[in-house]
């Protein structure tokens, strides 16, 4: 048995069999539209938004698994709220809102890919983006949400969420 792993940025649900999945399998000679239908099967969820999957190839069997990637908070953020992209002054121009409960959300989806030590931290960690993309939370300016979290504001949410 012999394995072979491909890693591809694909946008969720949209697949091709061409570039750059189709010209990298080709030449393994396994059925192309098989693994492209399987990878837009399991980023259905993430329509259109880039992520990254991992491919792996058993070249005798010609059998396949695909594994989904971690999306970037920006495209957590963004896919949550419906907008395509963050703010060019975020400390002034507001792009969108999120609620404290979607921001625990995001900061579950990502706990095991950020270096977080608690739930607490990841969320932190999420605000800290919404910061920087000008994406209020609770329509509170991001800073002002992170002194709230540190003053114990939301351990309540917090831990009801844990």
């Amino acid at each position: 048995m012999v394995l072979k792993t491909y890693n591809f940025i694909v946008n969720g649900g949209e697949a091709t069999g061409g570039p750059p999945i189709g010209p990298a399998l080709g030449p393994l000679g396994i059925n192309i539209m098989s693994v492209v239908a399987t990878i837009n099967q399991e980023t259905a969820e993430y329509k259109g938004v880039p992520i990254p999957v991992e491919v792996t190839i058993d070249t005798d069997t010609k059998q396949h698994t695909v594994k989904v990637g971690m999306l970037s908070t920006f495209a957590l953020i963004t896919q949550t709220i419906g907008i395509g992209k963050g703010s060019s002054t975020p400390s002034t121009d507001f792009v969108g809102d999120l609620t404290f409960d979607q921001v625990v959300n995001i900061a579950r989806r990502k706990r095991e890919g950020i270096l977080a030590s608690s739930l607490k931290s990841a969320v932190k960690e999420i605000v800290g983006s919404c910061q920087s993309m000008g994406v209020t939370v609770e329509e509170k300016p991001a800073g002002e949400v992170q002194v709230l979290i540190g003053s114990g504001e939301y351990d309540a949410k917090l831990s009801e969420a844990a």
